[in-house]
């Protein structure tokens, strides 16, 4: 594990103008995994898009954090359904080549 794939969440705070306890509700919801490095509690880098859009869900639209899970997995259904779709076309279109 290296450290500068990681960003401290007191600085995500700071960034962000919310609570530390925000992140541990995020992650008590599992919407995020806290990582400690170096006695510091850090998300990973490739989580802060997802935090961002939660932020703004938050912040924004005052959903609460139950709220936001439900959001995200709304989201997440939306993109499997999605990548079917293109699936299930792609070999629809095999098929009218076909013929």
């Amino acid at each position: 594990m290296e450290g500068q794939n990681f960003i401290s969440i007191l600085q995500l705070c700071d960034h962000y103008n919310v609570e530390v306890s925000f992140f541990k509700q995020l992650e008590e919801e599992g919407l995020v995994e806290i990582t400690t490095v170096k006695q510091t509690q850090c998300l990973h880098q490739n989580s802060i898009s997802d935090v961002e859009k939660m932020i703004r869900i938050h912040q924004e639209l005052k959903v609460n954090i139950e709220g936001i899970d439900v959001v995200f997995n709304l989201l997440q259904k939306m993109k499997s359904l999605q990548n079917e779709m293109n699936s299930l076309q792609n070999r629809l279109r095999l098929y009218e080549n076909d013929f």
